[in-house]
């Protein structure tokens, strides 16, 4: 038995490839965020920052502002040119001044009419759009990241079981379907989405708003040909105003800064407002603004 063992071994490498909990400094945090101030924002769903500009998307707005977060324009009609009928954005995404948007018609929890759609940075008009493929099982859109090292735009779900096991990949400049991949470890409940230094990081409404629980950042590094990838807990948001649901997220790569979406007051059942938690009349939105090390 023990000659057979022997002769059965794996080498060292294959051991490490198949085993990340040993590379201890892949399974940390990445970096530490210091907060450094919250602003309030037109739009609840994400933030996306290029230059000298950052932009918001609500679930039916999308808004742009200057780098002292005024407002420069808004398009409160961003639906307009789908051929079907959609109505709601997700986390967005923002490459060369081109915004990058999940776009679907949601409705208690489900998604259909899912499409990546790109609007002008500038007048935030629609340009033209990409079709996701069905037979990925991609059942919602929450978030979409734009990953320029590798020409490639993923999308993340927020419905759970299957779909919200992996994130999607398509070519950026066709938007060709080019397969997904499997997180392993998956958080639960993916609100956006982006890319940053080689890696990938995710928000994720896992934590439960009734018991004030705070939600969580995660981390992945994907290979561009993997079918997997382990993913890390990168940030606890204990630090936040109020807990509420967390949102998109994105890299301020001019101010080496972090920005996370966030909102507070409404409660939220199956994906949509129900009323609101003692002491709120209205949901506020707020983007939280850390320094990054």
């Amino acid at each position: 038995m023990a000659l057979l063992l022997s002769g059965c071994a794996l080498s060292n490498t294959t051991q490490n490839a198949n085993r990340p909990e040993e590379e201890k400094e892949d399974m940390l945090p990445r970096y530490t965020y210091t907060l450094n101030k919250s602003v309030g924002v037109n739009g609840r769903q994400g933030v996306c920052s290029e230059g000298d500009y950052y932009w918001v998307s609500g679930s039916t707005t999308l808004t742009k502002y200057d780098e002292n977060w005024n407002v420069i324009s808004e398009n409160k009609e961003p639906f307009i040119g789908y051929e079907n009928e959609v109505n709601h954005i997700g986390d967005i995404d923002v490459y060369q001044n081109e915004l990058y948007v999940g776009v679907e018609y949601f409705m208690d929890g489900v998604g259909t009419n899912i499409q990546i759609a790109i609007y002008d940075g500038d007048t935030l008009e629609l340009k033209r759009t990409f079709p996701f493929n069905p037979e990925s099982g991609q059942l919602e859109c929450s978030g979409i990241a734009v990953d320029p090292d590798h020409n490639i735009v993923w999308m993340c779900s927020w419905v759970g079981e299957d779909s919200g096991r992996y994130i999607y990949k398509y070519d950026l400049e066709t938007g060709d379907y080019l397969g997904k991949v499997h997180l392993q470890m998956p958080p639960q409940w993916l609100q956006g989405i982006t890319y940053y230094n080689g890696e990938l990081f995710m928000s994720a409404d896992d934590g439960e708003a009734d018991y004030q629980e705070s939600d969580h950042m995660y981390r992945t590094k994907v290979d561009k040909e993997a079918t997997f990838a382990t993913v890390v807990l990168e940030r606890t948001f204990d630090d936040v105003t109020f807990q509420g649901e967390i949102e998109g997220l994105t890299f301020d790569k001019k101010r080496k800064q972090f920005l996370l979406l966030y909102n507070r007051g409404a409660r939220i059942i199956l994906g949509m407002p129900r009323g609101f938690y003692p002491g709120y009349e209205k949901e506020i939105s707020e983007v939280f603004i850390y320094d990054v090390k």
